[in-house]
Parts: structure tokens; C-alpha cells; sequence
């Protein structure tokens, strides 16, 4: 029986998911696939290439930089998060990214993005750390209304949890029948429509079928908020979220917070371990 590891996305949430990563690190927990939804992806990549601690330290370390992330990238690239500094500097420059274990780790890494065009998540499988795999990685956590599209193979692609917040059942679809699920919003909560529809509608006039996802992005996420409840309640899925709302925005690079929402994540899954060491082995 193949297990994964699902990891939801929501920016700077993904603190949590950062050190709920750290803490299997420190185990040696290993799955047999992983796929990750935006900063799902882009901090669960670190487990692949065993690097402990690097997404927190990165994002302390780059907090104040404008080439980063932030108002100043938006206008001045049309990316709230700079494309070819943050995905083609900073693994290669600033905070090395171990290419070589990645590559070489048996374990299966999936991501998700969306198609603007048709309206269809894209479901990659990053097997190279290189240039190529990297926009991937940019494309799966390119925020809709503040960043470009990214063109990959013809396709026009932005962040995946606009249609497949949760990928739970397309890992299961993929073979891996025994999933642990890390949520970024704890237990109870249910998305309600955006207020904002109009104001993504007109910023992504260009690729209108944008704004229509964005409308009706909650009935796909509550959607899939019952499916895994309904399979963590069968025994096949044991679900990680926080205790409590994080309370860090999506582009907030406070350091205090990170290194409150990271812990939150670390302590959670310490907490759990022996839970997920037995949900493992069954």
C-alpha cells in the first residue's frame, strides 16, 4: 500500500506546513509521493531534498528584501512575488537547494496548477530541481489578480488551489491509498464567498474565466473539505491542521509570525507523532 503526504497551500500559512515538515525531518518520516498546492509545493519540497528548517529560514532572512515579495514587485513586474529572483536566485545564490538529493529521493513529488484557459487543474510530476521544474513550482503558486500567468508548453497557468485546493483524491487516483493530509485552517472552518469577485473580475479581465473560479472557488473548497473528512473517517486519511486561526496574510513576511505559525506546526506534529508513526506502519 503507497502512502503520500497532501499538503493544502494559502501562502504564508504554509509556515505551518514549513514546520510540520520539520518535525517528520526530524523522525525520518518518509511517504511514498507528496503533492503540494502552491506554498504546499514550494515549502514540501523540502522534505524531498531533506533540507531541515530552510523555508523558515529563507523567508527571515529575505523578510525586508523588495526583490522578494511584495507591493514593490507587484508593480514594478506584475508579480507580488518576484519571479526570476525568488525561484531563480535565491535556490541557486542564497539558500542552496539541494538538487542532487532531490533528484535521488525515491519518493514521488506532484504539484497542481490551473489552466486559465480551460479551467482544469494541471497535475505535474517535478522529478529535476532545474530552471524548467522551477516555473512549474512558480506557476503552481502564482496568485490570481497579482501575478502574471505562467506559460508552460502552450498552457497559461497560475496557482492550483483555484481549482484543487485539497488534491486528496487525485493522489488517491494516483495509487497512494493511505494519505496524511496538512490543512492550513483548523478544524471547523468552511470558506465563505468572496466579497472581492468584482475586483478579480476586473483585474483578470484579460482571462475572464479567472474571476468566474474565483467567484465560486468556496463550493470547490468546502467540497473538498467534506471529501477528506468523510475518507479521515474511514482510517485511510489522518489529517495535521492547526489548533486554532494562524492569523498571518498570505504575503505577510512578519517574522514573529513565522516563527509562531512555524512552531505551531512543528509542535502540532510532535504532538502527533506517535499517531502518525502507527498510521504509517497499519
Amino acid at each position: 500500500m503507497k502512502t503520500g503526504l497532501v499538503l493544502e497551500g494559502g501562502g504564508l500559512r504554509g509556515m505551518f506546513t514549513s514546520g510540520v515538515i520539520d518535525a517528520l525531518l526530524e523522525e525520518d518520516i518518509r511517504f511514498d509521493g507528496m503533492i503540494g498546492v502552491s506554498a504546499g509545493a514550494l515549502f514540501g519540497c523540502n522534505l524531498k531534498s531533506r533540507q531541515k528548517g530552510r523555508a523558515l529560514r529563507y523567508n527571515i532572512q529575505l523578510k525586508k528584501d523588495p526583490r522578494y515579495m511584495g507591493l514593490r514587485s507587484l508593480f514594478k513586474t506584475g508579480d507580488i512575488v518576484g519571479a526570476e529572483f525568488s525561484y531563480h536566485v535565491v535556490p541557486f545564490e542564497i539558500d542552496i537547494f539541494d538538487g542532487e538529493t532531490f533528484r535521488n529521493n525515491p519518493m514521488d513529488f506532484w504539484l497542481v496548477a490551473t489552466d486559465i484557459v480551460t479551467g482544469k487543474p494541471v497535475y505535474h510530476q517535478v522529478k529535476e530541481f532545474t530552471h524548467d521544474e522551477l516555473e512549474w513550482m512558480r506557476a503552481s503558486a502564482s496568485m490570481p489578480a497579482v501575478s502574471r500567468p505562467v506559460e508552460i508548453n502552450g498552457q497559461l497557468l497560475l496557482d492550483g488551489g483555484m481549482v484543487d485546493a485539497i488534491p486528496l483524491k487525485e493522489f488517491q487516483n494516483k495509487g497512494y491509498e493511505r494519505n496524511i493530509v496538512v490543512l492550513t485552517q483548523p478544524a471547523g472552518y468552511y470558506k465563505k464567498k468572496t466579497k472581492l469577485a468584482w475586483l478579480i473580475r476586473r483585474l483578470t479581465k484579460k482571462y475572464p474565466l479567472v474571476g468566474e473560479i474565483m467567484a465560486n472557488r468556496h463550493e470547490m473548497y468546502n467540497s473538498e473539505l467534506e471529501y477528506i473528512a468523510s475518507q479521515a473517517k474511514a482510517g485511510n486519511t489522518l489529517l495535521i491542521f492547526p489548533e486554532e486561526p494562524l492569523k498571518i496574510g498570505r504575503t505577510e513576511l512578519n517574522e514573529k509570525k513565522m516563527r509562531r505559525v512555524h512552531k505551531q506546526g512543528y509542535d502540532v506534529t510532535r504532538a502527533m507523532m506517535p499517531k502518525i508513526k502507527e498510521f504509517l506502519r497499519q
